[in-house]
């Protein structure tokens, strides 16, 4: 019976050593064949295009089109690609911001060569794969740790307003906000200005936007 074909993975990340030592590894054993690299989400896209990979794996800081809108972007041209994100990242806005975004793997970068691999795998056979604490948060977010999450990921803003943001992510206007909540229209309003302030962002779409990349706002 011959061997099955060695799973074909593009690399991107903006280090060159880390991308280098990451390439060197992953080509010692035959199950895996790296056909291209890149230093940037634009040129990761162009990367895969050229070579049609089974899996990529990618750092989600990179300059350019960050590692997340390259998921994005990479999944709109190539529906069954694997991504798995390798990254130095572990707080709760980067990951959920990477799942939303198509990714089904999500590694801390001190992961060995051993599970990097077990990881590209799993995903070129269809699976999704998380790292044993970035699995913890996320079955901590779906079994009822919501609210202790959205205080991690936006501590600048107070418990009422996360939950107006919670549910303006929802798609909720002021009128309904102010029904569930059991507030006037007017402090709705003035909640939704301060959380804009504080978010730093100039308008309602992108507070939704910045909730929804969190996670927050898909419960129902």
């Amino acid at each position: 019976m011959a061997d099955a074909p060695a799973v074909r993975v593009v690399v991107a990340d903006d280090h060159p050593m880390y991308r280098y030592g990451l390439v060197a590894a992953l080509g010692t054993g035959g199950e895996v064949e790296v056909v291209g690299e890149a230093a940037s989400g634009d040129e990761l896209l162009a990367v895969a295009d050229r070579t049609s990979p089974d899996v990529v794996l990618t750092d989600l800081t990179m300059p350019g089109l960050d590692g997340v809108g390259a998921t994005r972007a990479l999944l709109a041209r190539h529906p069954g690609l694997g991504v798995l994100v390798v990254t130095m990242h572990e707080d709760d806005q980067a990951l959920f911001a990477a799942l939303r975004a198509g990714a089904r793997g999500y590694l801390l970068k001190d992961a060995d060569r051993e599970e990097i691999v077990r990881a590209i795998l799993a995903l070129a056979g269809g699976d999704a794969v998380y790292g044993g604490a970035v699995a913890r948060r996320i079955v901590d977010f779906f079994t009822g740790a919501h609210r202790d999450y959205a205080a991690r990921v936006f501590p600048e803003l107070t418990e009422r307003e996360r939950e107006v943001l919670d549910l303006v992510a929802l798609g909720c206007g002021n009128h309904q906000i102010a029904r569930r909540l059991t507030l006037a229209e007017k402090t709705v309003r003035n909640h939704v200005s301060a959380i804009l302030y504080k978010l730093q962002v100039s308008d309602r779409a992108a507070a939704v936007a910045r909730a929804r990349d969190a996670g927050l706002g898909e419960r129902e």
